[in-house]
């Protein structure tokens, strides 16, 4: 097994009993950082500590990843041009915080026979958000709603 030391300087390709023998002279543990390559990396260091730096690490990088929330918008077949553009306003809102829109058109009972009439509904709110968003997944149907959903540009 390939072996570092304390301060970070390769010591070389050795046995691990003589590993072992090296980190108990210092006074540390022996950890294995990589063990699946040829042959395993380890390390001699304070396995503590280690740990300690490991969950230090990982909590930098959470804080620097940007969770993406999907917002929800939802429409009937029957909107008038008045609310469709107050729809329209939300979503561009949620657009340019950096959300994903999910546009839900809802269908409740004789609307249900005439699903492919509404479809311009949705076309018409990705057509009105073209300049800053993009359509991420078409519209399709889904039991009683149609769904589309809405990412912002790159």
């Amino acid at each position: 097994m390939r072996v570092i030391g304390e301060d970070g300087e390769q010591l070389g390709i050795m046995s691990p009993k003589e590993a072992m023998k090296l980190a108990e002279e210092a006074g540390v543990d022996l950890v294995k950082i990589a063990p699946t390559a040829k042959p395993p990396v380890c390390k001699i260091v304070d396995y503590g500590k280690f740990k300690y730096e490991q969950t230090r690490k990982e909590k930098e990088a959470k804080k620097k990843q940007k969770v993406i929330e999907i917002k929800e918008i939802r429409l009937s077949p029957n909107i008038d041009t008045n609310d469709l553009n107050t729809k329209i306003n939300a979503a561009k809102k949620f657009i340019t915080k950096g959300d994903r829109v999910k546009v839900t058109l809802r269908f409740r009972g004789r609307e249900m026979a005439h699903m492919n009439n509404s479809k311009h509904i949705l076309d018409d709110f990705a057509q009105a958000l073209a300049d800053i968003a993009v359509v991420e997944k078409a519209p399709k149907v889904e039991g009683r709603s149609m769904t589309m959903f809405l990412a912002e540009k790159r």
